[in-house]
């Protein structure tokens, strides 16, 4: 009885929510996919007004299918930001053809652009700068275009291990912001760790690189889901704290939360008001409520969902 009495007490409970992390949290966004989404009934349950979601095109997903889940959320009320994975875009006229969708049925005018998993390209576009380069969102008047940003490097970009021909990407697309109508941001790869992306993100102001940083976050999830993406992903410095979580016994089975590493980028932001890390970006490795009731359990009012 008095076990059942202590659960009930724990559940009632809900821990005061930390100002700085929800300050950190204003303006969150978080990606999908088409077939994720489709588990959602509603999003406006779930994510506050303004939401950036940001659709993840995984090769072989029609674009069809993307199209109407883009249409879907914006008819919802959110900003959609599509993924534009040059690999998989066949020539000019297919990016053409795939921006005029976007914006014919969903009103999409902003996108994310990256060279995509696939180590062939079906095409004629190997990078998100050829993308960038054709000027074709420019023409379309897209307001928005955010490129990749790779805190722990990318094997895939640099196979020596070195951040050589990611640092000299990043400076390409740093002169490119300077000719672009559109707001450009860097959204990156999530981590685990805040000390290595803290140290990142001091280097690209060093290098004079003053994009906006939108750091990925991985969302609560299982331990063993979590280390399969982030090996999966390349993932390196920071899959320590993973590893060293899954040595603990106590802890070996409860799902990761991302509490410490937001709130230690956090705290960082508050004291540094200057940090060029301006907004967090979630990856729902456990599912978009799950990650969604995270933001709304420690965002405060930063994550109140529209039908709150």
């Amino acid at each position: 009885m008095a076990l059942l009495n202590f659960k009930k007490r724990d559940a009632a409970e809900k821990a005061p929510v930390n100002p700085t992390v929800e300050a950190f949290l204003q303006g969150y966004s978080i990606e999908v996919m088409p077939r994720t989404a489709e588990k959602v009934e509603d999003f406006r349950a779930l994510l506050p007004e303004g939401t950036r979601v940001y659709i993840a095109h995984i090769e072989g997903t029609p674009i069809e299918e993307m199209v109407k889940t883009a249409k879907r959320i914006a008819d919802e009320g959110y900003p959609v930001m599509p993924h534009f994975p040059a690999r998989i875009i066949n020539d000019a006229a297919t990016l053409e053809n795939w921006i005029s969708m976007y914006q014919g049925e969903a009103g999409v005018d902003q996108a994310l652009l990256l060279a995509g998993g696939v180590a062939k390209p079906h095409g004629d576009f190997d990078s998100s700068m050829q993308l960038l380069e054709s000027g074709l969102f420019d023409k379309a008047g897209f307001k928005r275009l955010h490129v990749a940003g790779h805190p722990e490097g990318n094997k895939d970009i640099d196979p020596d291990g070195s951040t050589k021909n990611v640092a000299d990407a990043l400076r390409w697309k740093q002169k490119f912001n300077e000719t672009t109508d559109a707001e450009m941001a860097l959204a990156t790869q999530f981590a685990f760790d805040a000390k290595p992306i803290i140290a990142w993100a001091d280097s690209l102001k060093e290098a004079g690189i003053d994009l906006p940083i939108h750091i990925g976050i991985a969302g609560p999830a299982k331990l063993q889901t979590l280390i399969k993406f982030a090996i999966a992903c390349g993932v390196g410095p920071s899959l320590k704290v993973l590893q060293k979580r899954a040595m603990d016994v106590s802890k070996l089975l409860l799902p990761y939360e991302p509490t410490d590493v937001v709130t230690e980028l956090a705290n960082h932001k508050a004291a540094n008001p200057d940090f060029n890390i301006t907004n967090v970006h979630f990856f729902p490795l456990g599912g978009i409520k799950t990650n969604a009731n995270w933001a709304i359990n420690n965002g405060g009012a930063s994550a109140q969902p529209v039908n709150s």
